[in-house]
């Protein structure tokens, strides 16, 4: 018998070898999240959520803020009619809205309207939130800072963060109290 010449096994090779890497390729295993996993994710994002905006708390604002992202790496932040994606931009521009607007407002209190998640995968999710933020200006007149925000986050070595973002600022004569659509519904989360 005659031994096959190596370029005439080439194609079979190749064949199987395409086979294999199609095989592989195929659809990912889908598994449904069920029900207890997905409330156990919200009820976390919620909690962090609510921990780092928690005005009341001594300490360092801007570094409690900062704690919902990551420690490196790209972030995506949307706010104001402008994008950055570092780390270190997201920090400046949340330290300049501490200097500039946190420290001068007296008696603050973070309020949530619903938040609203969506957990995509197990180590991934979205949440969409209102907020509002009722506090006196230093000359004690009433202001209301407040927006909807929608966070994408990503579990990373065990630890939720969020990795991109975008919040949408509401006109300051809708966010003052009695005014169009800002009224919080009975279920929101206070602090």
């Amino acid at each position: 018998m005659r031994a096959a010449k190596p370029y005439a096994l080439r194609p079979i090779t190749a064949l199987v070898a395409c086979a294999l890497a199609l095989a592989g390729c195929g659809q990912p295993s889908h598994q449904p999240l069920d029900a207890s996993y997905r409330k156990a994710v919200a009820d976390t994002l919620r909690a962090l959520m609510v921990n780092a905006y928690d005005l009341s708390k001594p300490g360092d604002a801007v570094a409690r803020l900062m704690s919902l992202y990551p420690d490196s790496g790209r972030v995506i932040s949307a706010s104001g009619g402008q994008v950055s994606t570092t780390r270190d931009s997201l920090a400046m521009g949340i330290r300049t809205f501490w200097t500039f607007v946190g420290r001068n407002m007296q008696d603050p209190k973070w309020e949530w309207g619903p938040m609203l998640v969506d957990v995509l995968a197990p180590d991934a999710a979205a949440v969409t939130a209102t907020y509002r933020v009722p506090h006196r200006t230093p000359r004690g007149d009433p202001h209301v800072i407040a927006g909807a925000w929608t966070a994408v986050f990503q579990r990373r070595g065990g630890r939720w963060m969020i990795i991109q973002e975008h919040l949408s600022d509401l006109p300051e004569a809708m966010a003052m109290p009695g005014m169009a659509g800002m009224t919080m519904p009975a279920d929101s989360v206070k602090h």
